[in-house]
C-alpha cells in the first residue's frame, strides 16, 4: 500500500470505504492492543513456512501490515482482523464479536435454561470453545440390540456443528451491529443466529444453493483458513448437509432477512 501522507483526509477516507470492513482501520485502537507473542509464535508459523519465516528480515510492523493486521507500516492502527485476530480485548473495539451459548430444557426459549456461557476473546478461542461446548452436550445413544455389532448414533454430528459456526463466525456483520452470534440448544433442535444477511452475490433467494458463495469477511476468511478452522473456502454448508444425512437428521433449514440468517439443525431420530 501506498504511504498514506501522499492523500489527503477526504481522499484517505474514500479509500478506506472501499476496503472490507475487515481490512478497515479500528482508530480507537492502538498497536499494543495486538498480541505480539501470538502473532509471532502461533500465527506467523501457520501462514508461511519455516524457511521462508527465517528469510524473511521484515520488521513487526511490515509483518502485520503483510496480513492485513493493521492498516500499513506508515498508519499501524489494527484492523477488525487485527483486533479479532490478535486483540488482547477484542469487545472493547468490537462489542458484538462473541458468541452467546444456550442450552434450554424444552423447545421454546421461554423454557428453563441449563446451561448458559458467553464466549469471547481472539477468534482461535471463540472456537475452541465452542467447539468444547457443543461436545459436552451432544448425546450419543449405543445401541447393543439391533445386530451384532454395538453401533452408537449422536443426536447431532459435530462436523456439522462446527461448519455451520464457523460459517457463523466467518460471514457474519461485524460492521453496524452490536448482536453476538447466538447458538440455542432446544430439546429438539438447535438454532445459530447470525447477525447481518447475505452479501454480494448471495441473496435471500439462492441462499444456500450449491456454488453461490461470497465474502463479506475474506481476510477474516483467509486467516480462519491459516489457522486450520476451514479447510476449503463454500464447503461449509455442503459438508454440513452431507454430515447431518449421514447420520439420519433431517435436511438444514435457513431463515434469511436482510438483518440476520437463522440456520436450524434437528435433531436425529
Amino acid at each position: 500500500m501506498r504511504a498514506m501522507t501522499n492523500y489527503t483526509d477526504s481522499q484517505l477516507e474514500i479509500l478506506m470505504n472501499d476496503l472490507p470492513f475487515d481490512a478497515q482501520p479500528i482508530r480507537a485502537s492502538e498497536l499494543t492492543n495486538l498480541d505480539r507473542h501470538y502473532f509471532e509464535e502461533k500465527y506467523l508459523p501457520s501462514a508461511f513456512a519455516a524457511d521462508v519465516l527465517e528469510s524473511n528480515d521484515r520488521t513487526y510492523e511490515q509483518r502485520l501490515a503483510s496480513t492485513k493486521m493493521i492498516s500499513s507500516v506508515d498508519d499501524p492502527t489494527p484492523t477488525m482482523l487485527g483486533i479479532v485476530v490478535l486483540g488482547n480485548r477484542v469487545l472493547d473495539y468490537l462489542p458484538g464479536a462473541y458468541i452467546q451459548f444456550l442450552k434450554i430444557d424444552g423447545i421454546e426459549q421461554a423454557d428453563p435454561v441449563v446451561d448458559e456461557l458467553v464466549i469471547s476473546g481472539k477468534v482461535q478461542e471463540l472456537i475452541r470453545r465452542i467447539d468444547d461446548k457443543l461436545i459436552s452436550h451432544n448425546r450419543v445413544a449405543v445401541d447393543f440390540t439391533s445386530g451384532e455389532v454395538e453401533t452408537r448414533k449422536e443426536d447431532y454430528p459435530i462436523p456439522a456443528l462446527q461448519q455451520l459456526v464457523r460459517n457463523a463466525v466467518m460471514h457474519r456483520s461485524y460492521e453496524q451491529t452490536n448482536a453476538p452470534i447466538r447458538v440455542t440448544w432446544y430439546s429438539d433442535r438447535i438454532e445459530i443466529i447470525s447477525p447481518g444477511g447475505p452479501f454480494g452475490l448471495v441473496n435471500i433467494e439462492n441462499f444456500g444453493e450449491p456454488g453461490v458463495a461470497d465474502y463479506r469477511n475474506p481476510n477474516l476468511a483467509e486467516a480462519l483458513r491459516v489457522l486450520g478452522f476451514v479447510q476449503r473456502f463454500g464447503m461449509g454448508i455442503p459438508t454440513a448437509r452431507r454430515e447431518l444425512a449421514k447420520n439420519g437428521n433431517p435436511p438444514l433449514e435457513f431463515s434469511v432477512s436482510q438483518q440476520f440468517v437463522r440456520t436450524i439443525v434437528r435433531i436425529g431420530r
